[in-house]
């Protein structure tokens, strides 16, 4: 396992030790472990528990912005998407955690809940310091299909955080966030990674545990929540609606030309691609690797020109 910075080329500048030491993680169980097993249960509930990062959104110091600075960032159109995609994450996924009874599983799905709650209240507290105004926020109400709307969740993480991240590094090294700003909300996008990581090794055992004849519905349930995630994605990238009303999306590939400095589509994949990777690359390597999004990205990659 690698035990080098996530971003070894420019992450001394914003991750600190104890984030460093956050995302490297080994699970203590040595030797292979089999996919669907108790032991890979327990790995990957251990992997979020362990790595948890105890910072409270309340006594994060919100850098002051020069005015460029602070008309970049007030002028995205994402803060309204943004706040209202991790108040209705959190509720998904507390409601699914009710209906769990492993008391390890339970006890790491609350917590992916809580840090989704707590993206909530730091983003809520970043636009209050900067004054960006938002529309009211409808009621969040528990999921009548509970489990559906964990998964809905869980793949909607799988597509946005892999562009958020290439996203994200982009405005970093452009210039369009400054390195405070950066430093600031960086644990935020990496706890993002720890969710789509905990998620795909969660829906592999699940798959490997539950009777063999439930497996072709479950695979049709799947197959219905990438097609509607795609459809939305693909509706989000046309435009956000003039009416302010929100997706399902955390960082939208729409603003690339706006975060990303103008980068071309392939160099954005690019990016995406090894920033998706570098993110992951500290957790113990007998983890399963979301493989779905990158596999499109890298086929897509074929049909880009250099």
């Amino acid at each position: 396992m690698s035990e080098t910075l996530t971003h070894p080329d420019e992450g001394a500048a914003f991750v600190s030790d104890q984030d460093a030491a956050l995302r490297r993680w080994t699970h203590d169980t040595p030797g292979p472990i089999s996919i669907g097993s108790d032991e890979h249960r327990k790995m990957f509930c251990r992997m979020l528990l362990d790595t948890h990062d105890p910072y409270r959104p309340a006594v994060l110091d919100w850098p002051r912005l020069e005015p460029d600075a602070l008309r970049r960032l007030t002028s995205l159109p994402i803060w309204d998407i943004a706040v209202q995609t991790e108040g209705r994450a959190s509720i998904r996924v507390q409601t699914y955690a009710q209906t769990v009874n492993d008391p390890l599983l339970r006890e790491a799905i609350e917590m992916d809940a809580a840090e989704e709650a707590r993206h909530k209240v730091v983003l809520s507290h970043l636009v209050r310091a900067y004054g960006i105004e938002l529309a009211p926020e409808p009621v969040y109400p528990p999921p009548r299909k509970v489990e559906w709307a964990w998964m809905f969740t869980g793949y909607s993480e799988c597509i946005d955080s892999f562009f958020a991240f290439g996203l994200f590094r982009s405005a970093q090294r452009s210039g369009f966030f400054p390195q405070d700003l950066v430093e600031t909300f960086e644990p935020v996008i990496q706890e993002e990674a720890r969710h789509i990581l905990f998620f795909v090794n969660w829906v592999a055992w699940y798959r490997k545990t539950m009777p063999w004849w439930r497996r072709p519905w479950h695979s049709v349930r799947v197959a219905a929540i990438w097609f509607m995630l795609v459809w939305e994605r693909l509706a989000i990238a046309r435009g956000i609606d003039a009416n302010g009303v929100a997706h399902d999306s955390n960082f939208l590939p729409a603003n690339r030309e706006v975060l990303g400095n103008s980068l071309k589509p392939r160099e954005m994949i690019e990016l995406c691609l090894k920033e998706n990777e570098e993110r992951m690359s500290g957790y113990d390597a007998r983890l399963l690797r979301p493989t779905l999004v990158p596999a499109l990205a890298r086929f897509a990659l074929r049909f880009m020109k250099k």
